[in-house]
């Protein structure tokens, strides 16, 4: 069980306080609810550039990395679709500074010159090598730039964190940068969470002043997100590419993450491939040998994700073995109920993993700040309760739903 506190400032930004005294440590994890579906999609790719412009030093503390060093601690940070989430771990005699720290970079105080900022240039060349070698210059670097508009017609989900074009992210200017700052770099947007040795009174006043005086205008509400339509008709793409196997990728729209359906989806691709004894594994790679690796997972997104098989096919076999051996496993999911032990063997697993996510104190404050982004902070002491309430029929229910006019498919083909 996590014992937390919660407060909300007048500037709007959500605290959560956490204990833990076994540890020397604490982390501040700072949560800004804004990702790549936030992006427009003529400027792609800042969310993720953000990330990289928050390291980059204001007047203050132009030399963010070096302070970090300095109290003897460290930092990190991601983005993904929904959020970018940011983290300092430090003794915990040191937190004030930290916070200190981490409220500087939400001021947006940066150490100008003139009508310039240095930092963008660097950033941007930066991110631009990142596309260059994780994307470009990496075998099936690209499969999410194919399949993600492949599935998405709509929903800014259609492009990848680095961005549909990294031209947007070429092109920014510092007024772009500005906005996209003012616009979701916000208190009222963000979600604080410390967790580790701490006094939870003493910190919540070091809270009340290090962010409580950022107040800036609150920005008017953003148009709301369109929703991907439901598909009706099966998508295909084939590419060439010098890769070392053949690889398949089949991916179905599924809830969002709100959805008590969500907890379906992802048993079910436990069932499918989790560990060695899960039935695709068990048949594709060890009995038929179609496959040398395959997997089954769902993409987690706060908006209706996607319900992914994936897997790099032995030398010989063909996509339409392939994709016939995993129709099979499919309608065999949606006409037959799973067994309990089936059933009761992948929430254990869930259960196992949940709880291990949770065993470091930086850990946790990650944990919290995502409930409290998803409306319910509580799910961080209860999610797996969810898992044990999904039946065999529900499974058999949301297996119906993965046929083959509703999938996405990309073929990958090896260049001879």
């Amino acid at each position: 069980m996590i014992r937390y506190q919660r407060h909300i400032l007048d500037n709007g930004l959500r605290v959560i306080l956490h204990r833990d005294t076994t540890t020397p440590l604490v982390t501040i994890n700072m949560l800004y609810c804004v990702g790549s579906r936030n992006e427009r999609p003529e400027r792609t790719g800042f969310a993720h550039l953000f990330e990289h412009l928050m390291f980059g030093g204001t007047r203050q503390y132009p030399d963010f990395d070096r302070v970090v060093n300095e109290l003897g601690g460290e930092s990190n940070a991601f983005t993904n679709n929904d959020y970018t989430n940011y983290y300092i771990t430090v003794p915990s005699e040191n937190l004030e500074p930290a916070l200190r720290l981490e409220a500087d970079r939400m001021k947006g105080d940066w150490d100008l010159q003139g009508d310039t900022w240095p930092v963008l240039d660097v950033q941007k060349r930066v991110v631009t090598e990142e596309y260059n070698q994780r994307y470009m210059n990496q075998p099936y670097g690209d499969v999410w730039m194919l399949l993600r508009p492949l599935c998405y017609k709509a929903h800014p989900y259609r492009w990848c964190t680095i961005g549909a074009d990294i031209k947007h992210v070429q092109e920014a200017t510092l007024d772009d940068v500005r906005h996209f700052f003012n616009q979701y770099y916000h208190p009222s947007n963000a979600i604080l969470a410390i967790a580790g040795n701490i006094d939870e009174t003493a910190v919540l006043k070091m809270v009340q002043e290090t962010f409580g005086q950022i107040r800036r205008p609150r920005p008017a509400p953003a148009e709301p997100l369109p929703q991907e339509p439901d598909q009706t008709a099966a998508r295909r793409q084939e590419v060439s590419r010098e890769v070392p196997n053949d690889a398949l990728y089949k991916a179905w729209l599924m809830c969002a993450r709100h959805n008590p359906d969500f907890y379906a989806y992802d048993m079910i691709s436990d069932v499918l491939s989790n560990g060695h004894s899960s039935r695709l594994y068990r048949r594709m790679v060890v009995e038929e040998q179609l496959f040398s690796e395959i997997d089954a997972y769902i993409m987690g997104d706060l908006d209706a994700g996607l319900f992914v098989i994936s897997g790099k096919l032995n030398e010989g076999v063909s996509f339409d073995q392939a994709e016939q051996a995993i129709g099979e496993e499919l309608q065999k999911l949606a006409e037959e109920p799973v067994s309990e032990h089936e059933l009761e063997k992948v929430a254990n697993k869930f259960e196992n993993t949940f709880v291990y996510s949770q065993y470091k104190s930086n850990d946790r404050a990650l944990c919290l700040c995502y409930y409290e982004m998803m409306g319910d902070i509580e799910l961080v002491n209860h999610e797996p309760e969810n898992y044990r309430k999904v039946s065999a029929q529900d499974l058999q229910r949301v297996a119906k739903r993965l046929t083959s006019e509703r999938c996405s498919t990309l073929l990958i083909h090896r260049k001879e």
